[in-house]
Formats: structure tokens, C-alpha cells, sequence
């Protein structure tokens, strides 16, 4: 090739000259800004991944510090356990639902053999769930005072005349009256108390079935040492004309069936007696002769 001919390939003219020193300059333009984002990224990505790696040890030492936490077990009573805590602690549908019919009969286990004879669970969860059982203070001591006693190396006594318990008036009795029964502590007596006050007095003993809490063997403590005397100053309910505010007021009616004794009243006249209420739908005949103690049909 000539090389004449060559070198004309590289004349340009002035314009031409100054396009390419242009041209020039934004590439250098271009590859300096291009460097220049791309190493600040590369030191955003750097310090994004120490910011990371640093979180990351924090979640390590969190895990481990759960891991390392050991969970309380806390004691509960046998008597009151619900389906889910049931099926927390590995009992089946069928052993849960014989403790809740047994417990319906208004029955209580006393003890871890009786809670597996009545709900037939097996031998190996017993002796995982029986430690956290917890029976109330007087059933433990009723167990520890139940010791052996040799009478016949203990001098016979002849008991000339058998002393009678003297009742007392439960309506007149104080906190620390009922705190001395035996079974009976400072939250049952202020039910107890409660009860008393929102009713004006007790009318029968039957109603400290009602009492949350009172087991068969203290209620049977609280008829030894207790009676119900005629109580004079009982301020009894009008019901046929007293208003809704008032008769759902009594613990034995609820707001419902007041409403229901209400629009009975307005549509059929005022009662006569206890067998008119009972006519009334929710009406809890079971307790008919208790609550009708406490109403006036005059």
C-alpha cells in the first residue's frame, strides 16, 4: 500500500479536529465517572455487608441466650383443667371428658391416684404431670392429720353425758367465725360474706352450694358448726312491682329472664306465687323454694 495514500486518511480539517478532541474528552469523561460510581458502590457494599454480618451476630447471640432460657412449670389444681390444657399436657379427648363429667357431679379428686383412676390416663404421663399438681391446704391437711392411732395402750374414758355443738346463726357471723371452720380460709369467707351482703341474709344452708369453691367435705364442716334462724330483717323483693333495675339486681335473676318476668307481668297480670314464675322460660326451678323466700306477692 502507498504510503502516501495512508497519511490521507489522517488529514482532517480543523472542524473535523476539534470533533474528534471532543469526542475524546467525554470518553475520558465517561470512563473517569464510571470508576468513580462504581468503587463508592463497591465501599456501600462493603460497609452494608458489615452492617449485616453484624446484625447477624446479634440474632446468634439472641438464639442462644433463648435457648440457654429455661421455662417455669407452674403448679396447678387437677379439678379445674380445661380441653386445651388437657391437650397440653398429653391427655386424650376421652380422659379430658371424664374428668369434666366427673367434675359436673360437682366431684373433686384429692389426690394424683384418684385423678388417674377417674380419668384412667397411663402410669408414664402420671408421673410427668403429677408433680405440678397442687391441692388445696386443707385437703393435705386433712391427709397428714389422718394418723394411726393405738387406742388400746390409751386409758379408757367413759363420757358421762355427750356434750351437743351450739349453731350459730351464719348470717351473724363474722370473717374470722367462718375462718375457724376447718377447710376454710380468708378468700372463701369473704365469698361467703359477699353473698350474704347482695342477698340481704341467707334463707337456707343449701345456698353455700353456690359458693365458689366450697367442696362437699366443708360445706359439711360449715352444717356443724352453723344454721339459718329466722331473719326478720330480710327486705324482700316486690316482684310484681318492682322494675327491671331492681329485680335483676337478685343474683338469682338474670338480666334476661328479668326482662322475661317483666313482659310476663305486663301481659298476664301480677303473680301469686312461686308456681307462676316457674311457668316463665329459664326459670331455675331447681332453686324455686329458696328464691321464693325472698319474694313478696302481696
Amino acid at each position: 500500500m502507498d504510503l502516501k495514500n495512508i497519511r490521507s486518511y489522517f488529514k482532517f480539517s480543523k472542524e473535523q479536529s476539534a470533533g474528534v478532541f471532543f469526542l475524546f474528552v467525554i470518553m475520558l469523561v465517561l470512563q473517569l465517572g464510571y470508576f468513580f460510581v462504581d468503587g463508592n458502590s463497591v465501599k456501600e457494599n462493603g460497609l452494608d455487608k458489615q452492617k449485616w454480618l453484624a446484625i447477624q451476630s446479634e440474632f446468634d447471640a439472641l438464639k442462644n441466650d433463648r435457648s440457654s432460657v429455661s421455662y417455669k412449670k407452674y403448679s396447678f389444681n387437677p379439678n379445674f383443667i380445661t380441653d386445651y390444657k388437657g391437650y397440653k399436657l398429653g391427655m386424650s379427648v376421652q380422659e379430658i371428658d371424664r374428668l369434666l363429667a366427673y367434675r359436673k357431679e360437682n366431684k373433686y379428686v384429692n389426690s394424683a391416684k384418684e385423678f388417674q383412676n377417674v380419668t384412667q390416663i397411663s402410669d408414664s404421663l402420671l408421673n410427668v404431670i403429677a408433680p405440678l399438681f397442687k391441692f388445696p391446704d386443707w385437703v393435705k391437711d386433712k391427709k397428714e392429720h389422718k394418723e394411726y392411732v393405738d387406742y388400746k395402750n390409751k386409758p379408757f374414758i367413759k363420757f358421762d353425758k355427750k356434750e351437743k355443738a351450739v349453731l350459730a346463726d351464719i348470717n351473724k357471723a363474722t370473717q374470722e367465725d367462718l375462718i375457724k371452720v376447718y377447710g376454710i380460709g380468708e378468700v372463701i369467707s369473704k365469698r361467703i360474706l359477699n353473698m350474704k351482703e347482695s342477698l340481704g341474709g341467707f334463707v337456707s344452708m343449701d345456698q353455700m352450694n353456690e359458693v365458689w369453691g366450697l367442696s362437699p367435705e366443708v360445706i359439711d364442716n360449715l352444717n356443724s358448726h352453723f344454721k339459718i334462724e329466722s331473719n326478720s330483717s330480710l327486705k324482700k323483693i316486690d316482684i310484681n312491682n318492682a322494675s327491671l333495675k331492681e329485680i335483676s339486681r337478685f343474683i338469682y335473676f338474670k338480666y334476661p329472664l328479668s326482662k322475661e318476668i317483666i313482659t310476663y307481668r305486663s301481659m298476664n297480670g301480677d303473680f301469686k306465687n312461686i308456681e307462676d314464675l316457674i311457668k316463665i322460660k329459664g326459670f331455675p326451678v331447681e332453686k324455686a323454694n329458696i328464691i321464693a323466700l325472698y319474694l313478696d306477692f302481696n
